[in-house]
């Protein structure tokens, strides 16, 4: 449809996606396909300096090699652990904003998923990002020619939901400028959703899920966890210790101190959890305690009420069970 803009999620590696502009972010620091994206561009003879923007500022540069996108656009944000759902919002409406002075020829704009790798709630950082996005398209701060947001998203299972979350949020992908008409019951809480997503963020309560964070165990917290967790109204977080550098105990402690309750998986007795849990406790905050293997449990915990799950659809009715029980009205 001519003069209209679509943002689409793909399944895929996001060097090999075809596209004018490629739009990353820098966190005052390189992590993930960031890093590897200005390695790439380093190899080939740009000064790392000149793609280090402060917040607030963006550097593009030409690519070739590996990378199929044209170009590559860094756009400056706050440190990592600074990086919340907000920020997010404001990163992709950055993107679209810059290009629309550096770059008005560009059609076609590829991203990534920003905040769900190093412990955001996915579905509130996807929002975020869709809704910095769309405030660009509504208020003409893009490239004039610009068709295509491309999000892509290496996780088959991830880019399956996130392909979901879109269709609820912008059916068909679609970005229109404004509703015309008598607006619907769907189409009015979309439209709350899209104008909430980011600001609101800190405003809702969130679960603070301790667990090793490894591919193997990712099946258990986005089916297992995940979405009891969001089911029964809250935000869903956890952190990737690796992901940071620095003081990555003070992004953790602050999502712990202000969280409504932390859920435990001590499978594998992982050191981070075990602290992660001892803080939790030292701070007052509920805690639920998750095990697939009772044998797994430390002396410190034994004595203490643990679900004990064998499956991930187990992991799931357990953990749902025991959360409307702690919001049932009365419940201590």
């Amino acid at each position: 449809m001519r003069g209209t803009v679509t943002i689409e999620v793909m399944q895929g590696d996001v060097l090999a996606t075809a596209g004018d502009v490629l739009a990353l972010k820098y966190a005052q620091d390189w992590y993930g396909v960031d890093s590897t994206v200005a390695r790439i561009l380093s190899e080939q003879g740009i000064d790392p300096a000149k793609m280090s923007p402060k917040p607030g500022g963006f550097r593009l540069h030409p690519t070739a090699g590996p990378i199929d996108a044209r170009s590559v656009l860094f756009v400056g944000v706050p440190d990592l652990d600074d990086f919340g759902y907000r920020e997010i919002r404001e990163f992709s409406r950055r993107v679209l904003s810059a290009l629309a002075g550096a770059a008005p020829e560009t059609t076609t704009v590829v991203a990534t998923l920003h905040g769900a790798n190093y412990g955001l709630d996915e579905v509130e950082a996807f929002e975020a990002e869709i809704a910095g996005f769309v405030d660009a398209v509504r208020t003409k701060d893009m490239p004039p020619s610009l068709e295509k947001v491309t999000i892509v998203e290496r996780n088959v299972g991830r880019a399956a939901r996130l392909k979901e979350h879109l269709e609820e949020l912008l059916p068909g992908g679609i970005v229109v400028e404004s509703t015309r008409g008598p607006a619907s019951e769907a189409q009015l809480e979309r439209t709350e959703r899209l104008r909430a997503a980011g600001y609101a963020s800190k405003s809702k309560a969130h679960v603070f899920v301790a667990m090793p964070f490894k591919s193997e165990m990712d099946d258990h917290y986005h089916y297992g966890i995940q979405g009891a967790v969001r089911e029964s109204g809250f935000l869903c977080e956890r952190a990737d210790l690796s992901a940071f550098t620095g003081d990555v105990m003070r992004w953790v402690q602050e999502r712990i101190r202000t969280a409504s309750l932390v859920v435990a998986d001590l499978t594998e007795a992982n050191p981070n959890v075990y602290l992660e849990v001892g803080y939790a406790w030292g701070c007052g905050i509920p805690t639920i305690l998750l095990v697939n293997d009772t044998n797994h449990l430390k002396f410190d915990v034994r004595g203490q009420r643990c679900l004990v799950y064998k499956s991930i659809r187990d992991l799931e009715e357990s953990l749902r069970k025991e959360l409307q029980t702690l919001l049932r009205p009365g419940a201590s």
